[in-house]
């Protein structure tokens, strides 16, 4: 119920955009009071959130490896979840993942119900 769009191989200092849509009917991340976040998992280690966001967008959350660099938004008419990604470093190339929570906001990968497929983020040197 959530694709991420927008991954890519780009050079440090650039900029990329990914996308995470939502689908579904009368349950699920579509629907009011979801929490959604975007996590990075790099191999042989743990999933990490980068950000979240409330449903209102009233409380967004960023980690300290990405706070002035990354934005997090969403629209929630069109059920999409966005993140800007300025000034890209290598060090931020993972496997990119949405994910959808009921509730408040939280960045512990275990208390998140929906998950994307993820999208590969490589940044040359």
């Amino acid at each position: 119920q959530l694709v991420e769009s927008g991954g890519g191989l780009v050079q440090a200092g650039d900029s990329l955009t990914l996308s995470c849509v939502a689908s579904g009917t009368t349950s699920g991340p579509t629907t009011s009071s979801y929490t959604m976040g975007w996590f990075r998992q790099e191999a042989g280690k743990e999933r990490e959130c980068v950000a979240a966001i409330t449903w209102r967008s009233d409380e967004i959350w960023y980690s300290r490896s990405v706070k002035g660099r990354f934005r997090i938004s969403r629209d929630n008419a069109k059920n999409t979840m966005y993140l800007q990604m300025n000034s890209l470093e290598p060090e931020d190339s993972a496997v990119y993942f949405c994910a959808a929570r009921y509730g408040e906001l939280e960045i512990r990968p275990s208390t998140y119900d929906y998950w994307g497929q993820g999208t590969q983020v490589t940044v040359s040197s």
